[in-house]
């Protein structure tokens, strides 16, 4: 009977780096597993309890501090303590070569290092499964989804929806500028309406004479009238 496999995703220890670890289950849960992730800083016992609870194929760990060699034995010591020995237990970090190898003396699954194609491990988990349970009980890939065309996405343009044969594209209106209203004529002068009518006439209009202002008479020195000589 064909059903999910389901993978716990655990980041036991101190280690608070859990970037590689959400980008494994999610390529898990696109390859269509089931995956159960603890989040940061579980204990040993938690990794198991979950395990034991969610009632998972693989327990998949993610180690980055260094502690590869204490958290990998233990948890599979736990693991066969409570039953559930038969489970893959796999994982990936920062780990030697030499420790991959003696951890995989013990009893835990291949190990994987920075880098990892995300398909791999997909892969190792599946031919595990069949090897297990048989190749009939492994569940199909799924399909990859079609890419999403309802919508247009930040950057994207929509694309323009060709015209049909009976409806042909109208021609624009031409844009005809506005006129400019008229500036208002200036009143003529006295003096331009006789120059123009000069014109006419074929004379020149004479200037307007200017006034001029009176001078104020000056008043005349007083004669002095002397005596006349004997």
């Amino acid at each position: 009977m064909q059903r999910k496999i389901r993978v716990l995703v655990g980041k036991p220890g101190l280690d608070g780096h859990d970037r590689g670890a959400k980008v494994v289950a999610a390529a898990l849960r696109d390859a269509g597993m089931e995956v159960i992730y603890t989040g940061l800083h579980q204990t040993p016992e938690q990794v198991v309890e979950a395990a034991v609870q969610e009632d998972v194929d693989v327990v998949a760990l993610s180690v980055l501090s260094g502690a590869h060699m204490t958290l990998f034995p233990e948890i599979l010591e736990l693991m066969r303590a409570r039953g559930v020995g038969d489970r893959l237990l796999t994982g990936g970090g920062i780990i030697p070569n030499d420790d991959m190898a003696a951890l995989m003396k013990l009893g835990v699954g291949r190990l994987f290092g920075p880098g990892t194609n995300t398909q791999d491990i997909v892969a190792y988990v599946r031919e595990w499964y069949a090897g297990v349970h048989g190749e009939s009980a492994l569940p199909p890939l799924p399909k990859p989804s079609e890419p999403h065309t309802q919508g247009v996405g930040a950057g994207e343009r929509p694309t323009p929806r060709p015209a049909g044969p009976a409806r042909a594209a109208a021609p624009a209106p031409r844009r005809t500028p506005p006129k400019r209203a008229a500036k208002p004529a200036a009143r003529k002068t006295a003096a331009r309406a006789g120059t123009q009518r000069a014109a006419a006439n074929g004379s020149r209009a004479a200037k307007p004479a200017r006034a001029r202002p009176k001078r104020a008479a000056k008043p005349r020195a007083a004669r002095s009238v002397g005596r006349k000589r004997g």
